[in-house]
């Protein structure tokens, strides 16, 4: 059980209240089966919200009351391939957490969760080469209706050939000295059905590769990951809405050294940036599929205005762990639009002119984490202040206020 509060001052994001409160209760219950040459696995999740008013951004992304997010059966069939070769198969539903988790996630700090509905298949052999390969329908949170949402009404999730994603990752460690690489491509696959709120019919095609070298304790570490997006989707949801060509780029850097010693700390320059939808005949905001957000970019949540969509962000990280049950890092980003007439990430901003600039302002984002009690409590606390620039004092369509303040307390209790 994860009880949160949070409350924000500022509110970037258009259309909602300056000043908000929220409380956060996510629960889950694991079962798990193991009868040898299968496993069967079930998990059940529950998500609600108190304190919301008309004004707070209340959506699927913090509600879900009583959903079995995984009911699956998996098993391994060794040396599938040849000597120390493996193939493990799971059908049913699941999350997933694939590669950086930039494109394909079950997000954590979210209140509720990605769940997905289909095949898995991972395989690995002796010389360090692994493979995943997915062919999921991903589950629609329900309900998405404001009034149902807000008073926690249960409905089961649904999923559908309507949304339909496939593809993969292939890795091999070792690739270049000690680090790891990847190859990577997924296909989104999206249309309008009766019953299902208008969508975007988005055809997408990402393909990417990702080079990284973990932090060690006296050494150098780092990662490149890189994006390409192309294919089809419509300019907004209505039925006359013209189809367009896709053309988005995505691309992730970061550098880092680990110091020896009992904190282990580490600095880190870090470089994000996501392209933003421009003036002509195509379409070039990037989208980041059911990506998670909070490990490289800001908290969901109240604020859940940084995400992965028109971005560059650069920035320096420090973090640490003091001890064995405590850890923290603080990270300095300052924000800008990598498209100054498309709207602003995830904040619903946007200058259509592009006379307030490109300049989105200075986040500062903080968080620590301590065990109370070791594998049974554990407290987590998130603090973001984002210092707004010229493009958040002068669009248009900006929220009034001055700099945001969020904060969010957290108590995660394991049984």
């Amino acid at each position: 059980m994860r009880l949160r509060y949070e409350r924000i001052d500022g509110q970037p994001r258009t259309g909602f209240d300056k000043r908000d409160d929220l409380i956060n209760l996510r629960t889950t219950l694991a079962a798990g089966y193991d009868a040898g040459p299968v496993r069967f696995d079930a998990e059940l999740w529950d998500s609600r919200v108190w304190l919301d008013g008309p004004g707070t951004p209340v959506s699927t992304g913090e509600v879900n009351t009583l959903e079995l997010v995984q009911a699956n059966v998996s098993g391994e069939i060794p040396d599938a391939f040849g000597k120390r070769t493996s193939l493990r198969i799971a059908a049913g539903r699941f999350t997933l957490n694939l590669g950086s988790r930039r494109l394909v996630a079950a997000d954590d700090y979210r209140n509720t969760t990605n769940g997905y509905t289909g095949v898995r298949a991972d395989v690995g052999t002796a010389g360090g080469f692994t493979a995943t390969l997915v062919y999921v329908l991903p589950q629609v949170r329900l309900p998405d209706d404001p009034a149902e949402l807000r008073r926690g009404k249960i409905r089961l999730d649904r999923e559908g050939f309507d949304l339909v994603l496939w593809g993969g990752i292939a890795a091999r460690r070792k690739a270049i000295g000690e680090a790891l690489a990847e190859l990577s491509f997924f296909h989104l696959g999206e249309r309008d059905t009766p019953g299902r709120a208008p969508t975007r019919d988005r055809s997408l095609n990402t393909a990417g590769a990702r080079l990284v070298a973990d932090p060690a304790p006296g050494r150098f570490d780092y990662e490149v990951e890189a994006f390409y997006q192309w294919g089809r989707a419509s300019a907004g949801t209505g039925s006359a809405s013209p189809r367009l060509p896709v053309s988005a780029t995505f691309v992730h850097a970061e550098a880092g050294y680990s110091f020896a010693g009992g904190w282990k700390p580490r600095i880190a320059v870090e470089f994000d940036r996501a392209s933003g939808d421009a003036p002509g005949g195509s379409y070039g905001r990037f989208d980041t599929l059911f990506g998670m957000r909070r490990a490289d970019l800001a908290p969901s949540g109240l604020y859940n205005a940084i995400g992965r969509a028109n971005i560059v962000a650069a920035g320096v990280r420090v973090e640490a762990a003091p001890g064995r049950d405590t850890d923290f890092f603080l990270a300095a980003r300052p924000l800008w639009l990598a498209a100054s007439r498309d709207s602003f990430s995830t904040s619903g901003v946007r200058d259509a002119s592009g006379r307030a600039g490109s300049y989105a302002g200075l986040q500062w984002d903080a968080r620590v984490r301590h065990w109370l009690r070791k594998d049974r409590l554990r407290f987590e606390g998130n603090m973001v202040v984002l210092r707004k620039g010229r493009f958040f004092r002068q669009a248009p369509n900006r929220n009034p206020g001055g700099d945001t303040l969020y904060l969010s307390l957290n108590l995660t209790a394991s049984f």
